[in-house]
């Protein structure tokens, strides 16, 4: 019957198993594996082209270096070479960049950017902003470029500008204010961020705000106004706490936490905040580590605890920064260590350059040596009621002049109670005058005696 032939088939299929019974494999997907073959194979015939042509500029450089920028610009412009993902291009303009880099030729890698602005408007934005950014950061490498950079910086703003590329324009600004605070500008760098703060605010991009407000920190600790400096570092960490922050940018954030802990003296926490930022720096290779070390042994110096700075130096990571200006904090511990004056100024005017070149510890370098000098003359002046200034300046083994203006200073001041007679050349120091508790107590007593008697009049009142 046919109920019989039906289960009779069925039974068949089951016996033949899964595999008889699977259809043969699509040859659609064996079409699909031999052209993703092929593509894997073209793009790597394309990149042994490149390399082989980037090979052949790169010889160049050193057998006819004048060839060399034309063998790279020829690699870039060259529209018959087939590169759609713009690899190949994009390695021989950071090659060519590179080699103006070395040829220390600044005008050169702007003169370059100019001429890639009709290739770089066909390739996806992110590359564009990529090889932009790249190619102001390799100018950065050449000394003296400052004004080059801003000039460059600010081409490049109007071509973004034309271009409607907002992501490049707004991060290439950026770079300009930090040019602005390096050639102290500042009132252009604080114009300039605060119209980045509110454009990049609307669009939440939290990286970017970081940065901003980082760069606004450094540009207000320049002109010495410390409570926007602090404003500006607390909403840099505010953004930073909201994403996950990279982590030389964390360790830039704690090196400027502790730059501003310890303009407010407090030179313990400044220390927490500056090892932090040296562990970070120094696990990243980054000569900022240097900075960090070198800002460590001022909070030491500055905590009055030179001893401990000689452990910091001679540490694993500590001589893996040995230099001269290591050497100069080092110098500046001895000679507090020994309560030496002179010793201390001596030193500072060995390293006169490593010191002054960095305007915070040249502050706090001044503001001890102000302190040591005021504690030493008052330590001098302790047994003298009436004695010549030369006198004193010859104990304190500094010069005259130098000796008479401290001292009017602290007069002045009202750190030191005394006059100067300057037609003799006398300091006249006054004893403290022992004004008794007495007086005091006596105001006290009417005072509250006064309080009382009107607490009675106004109870009488309402008696009656």
């Amino acid at each position: 019957s046919s109920l019989a032939r039906v289960v009779a088939a069925v039974a068949a299929n089951r016996r033949a198993g899964p595999r008889a019974r699977c259809p043969p494999p699509m040859a659609a997907m064996d079409v699909d594996q031999r052209g993703d073959a092929m593509e894997v194979d073209e793009e790597g015939q394309m990149s042994k082209a490149f390399d082989a042509l980037l090979e052949k500029a790169k010889d160049l450089e050193t057998k006819a270096p004048q060839n060399a920028p034309q063998a790279y610009k020829d690699i870039i412009f060259n529209k018959e070479l087939e590169d759609p993902t713009a690899k190949g291009r994009e390695q021989a303009i950071y090659a060519l960049a590179e080699f103006y880099v070395a040829q220390k030729r600044a005008a050169d890698i702007s003169a370059l950017t100019k001429e890639l602005r009709p290739m770089l408007s066909d390739l996806p934005k992110a590359k564009t902003a990529k090889i932009v950014k790249t190619l102001i950061d390799l100018l950065a490498k050449i000394g003296d470029s400052t004004s080059l950079q801003i000039e460059m910086c600010l081409d490049t703003i109007e071509w973004c500008k034309a271009e409607k590329r907002t992501f490049l324009r707004q991060r290439v600004e950026t770079r300009l204010a930090g040019l602005f605070l390096v050639d102290q500008r500042y009132a252009q760098a604080i114009e300039l961020l605060e119209r980045l703060v509110s454009e990049v605010k609307k669009l939440d991009d939290k990286l970017l705000l970081v940065e901003i407000h980082m760069l606004e920190c450094r540009v207000h600790y320049a002109v010495k106004n410390i409570p926007k400096s602090k404003a500006s570092l607390t909403a840099s960490k505010t953004n930073a706490n909201a994403i996950h922050c990279p982590p030389l940018l964390q360790a830039e954030i704690d090196l400027w936490s502790g730059v501003v802990s310890a303009r407010e003296k407090d030179y313990r926490t400044s220390f927490s905040y500056f090892y932090e930022a040296f562990e970070a720096f120094n696990a990243a290779d980054n000569p900022k580590a240097k900075t960090a070390m070198k800002y460590q042994l001022l909070s030491k110096i500055m905590q009055n605890r030179p001893q401990e700075t000689a452990a910091i130096v001679s540490s694993k990571s500590g001589l893996k920064y040995a230099s001269a200006e290591i050497d100069a904090m080092a110098a500046v511990a001895g000679a507090l260590e020994d309560r030496a004056l002179k010793k201390f100024e001596e030193v500072r005017n060995q390293y006169k350059k490593q010191i002054d070149e960095d305007p915070i510890i040249a502050f706090h370098l001044d503001d001890l040596n102000e302190t040591l000098l005021e504690q030493n003359i008052l330590r001098i002046l302790e047994p003298f009621s009436r004695v010549e200034i030369a006198h004193v300046a010859e104990l304190i083994e500094l010069p005259l002049q130098r000796t008479q203006a401290k001292l009017s200073e602290m007069i002045l001041d009202q750190k030191l109670n005394g006059t100067l007679d300057q037609g003799i050349g006398v300091l006249i120091v006054f004893e403290k005058e022992q004004v008794r508790s007495t007086y005091d107590n006596a105001l006290k007593t009417i005072k509250n005696t006064s309080e009382v008697l009107d607490t009675l009049y106004g109870m009488t009142g309402q008696v009656a």
